[in-house]
């Protein structure tokens, strides 16, 4: 790795045990790093290896002695507030964002030399509807889009002042396994697994959609890079909303359970967000595993797997 000449990586993920942060772990474990994970969920099927920290990273003693006793080289921060339906508005983000700098500065004190921590496409002014790093405005229109702005821009200035090399990951949409069921993929799994009718809005809205696995994987590709500042985290390869949810029908031979337009839209939805991957591309130097249609199928079979699980341990 270039630029970094600890002879031992150790990094500590935060938000471990969540969607991102559970699937960045066996990539950080094949990539040679000392990895130490922290949540105050402790999943049962982590994988072999990595040191887990029961610790609750919004009380601030806690998690400053957790990075004096670690001092991590390498810093991957997913821990956030995202209960769906709540984490837009929620002063919670506020709570999250102090705690996300207090944590910065412990990392740095600690001797911490390089930090990624994720951010959203929310940031963007989303009436262009194709988001670049370099030109389009940020003009966030939410307390969650609002709280993770301000927290790229102080990392941006510390990590200036301080020689700290940073990076900023923008995600976009994302799926997959250990996805929350009520998100757009796996609730219409899920309702088809069940034999029930998939209610949906009319599907029109173009989003740019990342496996999630692809997704753990460019940033562990970016903490490992000296690439600086924001950077987009998606597929650069929009789809109709529409399109995702029949290819999940079809390939579950259920189209029939669809209902397009049963739902209404948000008010004020853009019409069409898509990420500029250029960065990521040829700066990263990242490219997705997945497809959408490989992505689907691997997260209809994991669906369908812990379902059937769930049946046998009744």
């Amino acid at each position: 790795m270039k630029g970094h000449g600890s002879s031992v990586k150790r990094v500590l993920v935060t938000g471990a045990a969540g969607f991102v942060g559970r699937h960045c772990l066996p990539i950080l474990l094949a990539q040679g790093f000392v990895v130490h994970a922290a949540d105050i969920i402790v999943p049962a099927d982590r994988p072999d290896g990595v040191l887990w920290h029961d610790v609750d990273l919004l009380n601030a003693q806690k998690a400053g002695e957790l990075m004096a006793a670690i001092r991590p080289t390498h810093l991957l921060h997913f821990a956030w507030y995202v209960e769906p339906g709540d984490y837009w508005t929620s002063p919670e983000n506020l709570r999250w964002l102090e705690s996300s700098l207090h944590l910065l500065r412990c990392f740095r004190a600690a001797g911490g030399e390089r930090v990624v921590m994720a951010g959203t496409c929310m940031e963007y002014d989303l009436k262009s509807g194709f988001c670049s790093e370099f030109t389009t405005p940020l003009a966030p229109s939410s307390l969650y889009g609002t709280c993770k702005n301000a927290l790229q821009n102080v990392l941006r200035d510390f990590a200036r002042e301080t020689n700290l090399s940073s990076a900023w990951g923008r995600i976009f949409f994302l799926y997959g396994p250990y996805e929350n069921p009520q998100r757009l993929v796996s609730s219409v799994i899920l309702n088809l697994t069940r034999n029930k009718m998939a209610l949906c809005t009319h599907g029109d809205q173009i989003r740019d959609f990342l496996y999630v696995k692809d997704v753990a994987s460019a940033f562990v590709s970016l903490l490992k890079s000296d690439v600086k500042g924001p950077v987009n985290i998606a597929s650069g390869r929009p789809k109709a909303l529409k399109e995702i949810i029949w290819s999940i029908a079809d390939r579950m031979g259920k189209s029939k359970l669809i209902r397009l337009g049963a739902l209404p839209e948000k008010a004020n939805e853009p019409p069409r967000i898509v990420g500029d991957t250029g960065r990521l591309s040829n700066e990263v130097l990242w490219k997705a595993q997945y497809d959408i249609e490989s992505g689907i199928l691997e997260t209809i079979d994991w669906w369908q797997e812990r379902l059937s699980q769930q049946v046998r341990s009744e």
